[in-house]
């Protein structure tokens, strides 16, 4: 899932950004370079805000109050402390610091839509905002305190803070170890004067649902590996639990049209093609079983909805990506209106549906995983795998593990969005709740990262168990690939350093790359027909 990117630098403000430009300046500090063009169209629109100040009518955002405050007219020489007073006491966070890449995406989304001339900022502010990424100054947001309306508030405001040289920031990509710096001296090291806010520019830099989109666009991307990781997973699964890759043939999968059903399966064919443990139990005599339970048979039917989801999700991201979310805004023709674009609702809601597909990813995983531990079920393999039965209990307290991970995942399903709670005296009453709704996805893809490795330790054993018969060629890459890392079959020794081992290829993009590899690479495959005579079992 951390794979690096072949981006040097990512250009704001020429056109939507895309997910892996996001990605890039999160988590692998590609430099950030301004569009000369959108600096341009900063200044012109800075012009017409400063024009509006001199009006002796009131401005929303600009001559007046905000929120609840919105009627209440701001002199001109006040107008500055009101920019600082709205950074300050909006920075009110609490609780742990979110992750690095999450700020520096949601840093980098800002940053795109001040860039966009929709919002009335000066030039200076966007050059602040870029140097601070390009100098790797994170400021420190903390896990509570945004509502997913009115934008991400909390979180936004803790980065304007940094930029006006007040509060903690971390400094550098090992910034997680050891107490942050005060932002003045990161600042001052960096060649970086602080921020003096003047009108409209506070609630341009809070307004916007950055922190949600930040943490869906990385999701995304997470989740494009651990979908081509569970179907490696799964097919570990099927081929040691002599399991039958029929019921994936591409005549069934066409009578039922569902995208991403048909990507799971084509996949899953593809994984246990020539494979001698798959081909060892073909015919009938052999083999008497009618079907395969359902966490084998049904596999590309829910992995395949999970990527359905996935698509869907990245569909409103890339609009969102898209967007200029500020109030009041700066229209195309000159007028500054507000509007109530900054509501996270389309955001909050794909997050909280791939909470709901992750769940059940790891849920199908999970139990194909017991089924291999149970020898009423595996078909041959021994009661847990273990070495010497009744001494050992081999990968018994993995199973406990995953399914402990799966359970609190169902728990992370559960909506935040059709959660509300009013704030701003009323006038903000119905809120998205969706920063909340990517904190706990964030959580959750990071245990289906955890419950598919257990899966495939359990696989790549079950394989060695089959010996002598051999796996496929793709399979068998997963199994050596892991056979770096964690031992086979044998007496039992401690579980946790290897299961660690294997989600560490499952989260740095390893196992993925296997799988696209396969898929990318025709030479690769093996030069057998795709439709190997199917098992009579299925037909």
């Amino acid at each position: 899932m951390d794979a690096q990117t072949s981006l040097a630098h990512v250009t704001v403000g020429a056109r939507p950004l895309r997910t892996e430009e996001v990605v890039a300046v999160a988590r692998h500090d590609a430099r950030v370079v301004l569009d000369d063009d959108a600096v341009r169209r900063v200044a012109e629109t800075r012009a017409l805000i400063e024009r509006l100040a001199d009006d002796p009518e009131p401005h929303y955002g600009i001559s007046t109050g905000f929120g609840a405050l919105a009627t209440t007219f701001i002199a001109p020489e006040r107008r500055r402390q009101l920019q600082l007073s709205l950074i300050r006491s909006h920075a009110a966070g609490t609780g742990a610091e979110v992750e690095r890449d999450v700020v520096r995406a949601l840093m980098l989304l800002r940053l795109q839509t001040l860039a966009s001339g929709h919002t009335g900022v000066r030039p200076v502010v966007v050059e602040t905002y870029a140097a601070l990424l390009n100098a790797g100054i994170t400021p420190v947001v903390r896990e509570y305190g945004s509502l997913g309306c009115s934008g991400d508030l909390a979180p936004l405001a803790h980065v304007a803070l940094a930029a006006m040289g007040e509060g903690k920031v971390r400094v550098g990509d090992s910034s997680a170890a050891g107490d942050p710096v005060e932002a003045s001296d990161a600042l001052a090291a960096a060649g970086i004067l602080p921020l003096v806010l003047a009108e409209k520019e506070g609630l341009a830099l809070i307004n916007g649902t950055d922190g949600m989109l930040g943490m869906l666009t990385l999701a995304l991307h997470d989740l494009d590996d651990l979908l081509i990781t569970a179907d490696l997973a799964a097919s570990l699964s099927i081929e040691s639990q002599l399991g039958t890759d029929a019921v994936f043939a591409d005549d069934l999968m066409a009578l039922r049209p569902q995208r991403g059903q048909a990507g799971s399966a084509a996949r899953l064919r593809l994984f246990l093609r020539a494979s001698p443990i798959v081909a060892s139990h073909r015919d009938p005599s052999v083999c008497t079983r009618v079907q395969d339970a359902y966490s084998l048979r049904c596999t590309p039917q829910v992995h395949g909805a999970v990527g359905d989801t996935v698509d869907h999700a990245r569909a409103i991201a890339e609009r969102e990506l898209a967007s200029v979310i500020d109030n009041p805004v700066v229209t195309a023709d000159g007028r500054v209106e507000s509007n109530g674009n900054f509501h996270g609702a389309p955001v909050a809601y794909v997050l909280d549906f791939l909470a709901i597909a992750v769940a059940d990813l790891a849920s199908i995983s999970e139990r194909r995983t017991d089924r291999a531990l149970d020898p009423a079920r595996s078909n041959g393999l021994p009661p847990f795998l273990a070495d010497e039965v009744g001494v050992d209990s081999g990968l018994m307290i993995a199973q406990y593990a995953a399914a402990g991970i799966v359970s609190e995942l169902k728990r992370l399903a559960v909506p935040a969005s059709v959660d509300s709670i009013p704030s701003s005296a009323m006038q903000e009453d119905h809120v998205s709740m969706g920063w909340a709704a990517a904190r706990k996805l964030r959580r959750a893809i990071d245990g289906l990262a955890r419950v598919l490795a257990i899966e495939i330790l359990t696989g790549c054993r079950a394989l060695d168990l089959r010996a002598p018969l051999d796996p496929g060629p793709v399979t068998a890459r997963v199994r050596d690939l892991v056979r770096r890392d964690v031992a086979g079959p044998g007496p039992d020794r401690s579980l946790s350093p290897e299961i660690e081992a294997v989600v560490a290829l499952v989260a740095d993009g390893s196992l993925a790359r296997i799988g696209r590899d396969a898929t990318a690479d025709p030479s690769s495959r093996p030069a057998v027909p795709a439709a190997t005579e199917p098992s009579r079992r299925n037909r």
